[in-house]
């Protein structure tokens, strides 16, 4: 089952005000380099050919005190529906405060609204302290060599952005190879690849070499492609 895209599906309480750049000019210019990859590698963006012309993909980054309380671990993230732009600045993020999957509920400020695939941002910062960068890619070539990777894939059933998502987030988590691998692949989300890692070139490193790897995939069996990423 493949799910309609750039929707929110949780309540956003957002107040639109600047953000702090104090707060966060050690990390947005990391976020936006790797975000500048994703957006040529076509691993984020927008074509009217794909999802129905919806934006896709999205990255955020930790902000704070590692230990923070679980849903209180605030993290800057891509506005929703900013994936079709081909370049990103400051204010086209969204600073999420806190977050609940239970109640399916986001706080954040900025100048944008926070990407739809916020809440299930937060549910993997709530893994671990050690998680400090997101990437949510769409990869087609990814996606389909999931099962030959062997990847942590959500159930097709489940929706992205929602409580669910965040729970199987969780569940991949626990059972250790998502844990392991830093990546999952999203069963009912087209194309959907979450990563994560220490810092934004960390999870880049991720989700770039196992794109090598599907790519050596695609290459050794009959009819390999290499038209999209």
């Amino acid at each position: 089952m493949i799910h309609q895209e750039g929707v929110t599906k949780f309540a956003v309480e957002h107040e639109t005000r600047v953000i702090d750049q104090a707060r966060v000019d050690d990390v947005v210019c990391q976020l936006v380099a790797w975000r500048e990859i994703m957006a040529l590698t076509g691993l984020v963006g927008q074509d009217p050919r794909r999802y129905e012309g919806a934006g896709y993909g999205n990255a955020s980054v930790r902000m704070g005190r590692p230990n923070a309380a679980l849903g209180q671990r605030s993290f800057l993230i891509t506005g929703t529906q900013t994936s079709g732009q081909r370049r990103i600045g400051p204010d086209d993020f969204a600073l999420v405060e806190r977050y609940d999957p239970r109640r399916n509920w986001v706080k954040s400020h900025g100048r944008t609204r926070p990407s739809s695939e916020s809440l299930t941002h937060g549910a993997t910062y709530d893994l671990g302290p050690h998680i400090r960068c997101v990437l949510h890619a769409h990869t087609p070539v990814l996606w389909r060599r999931a099962r030959d990777l062997r990847l942590p894939t959500t159930e097709p059933d489940v929706p992205y952005g929602t409580p669910e998502m965040a729970a199987e987030v969780q569940r991949l988590y626990r059972r250790g190879i998502f844990a392991e691998r830093r990546i999952l692949a999203m069963g009912g989300h087209e194309d959907g690849i979450l990563v994560f890692g220490r810092s934004p070139e960390d999870a880049g490193q991720v989700l770039l070499t196992w794109l090598a790897r599907a790519y050596e995939q695609d290459c050794g069996s009959s009819g390999g492609s290499f038209c999209r990423v």
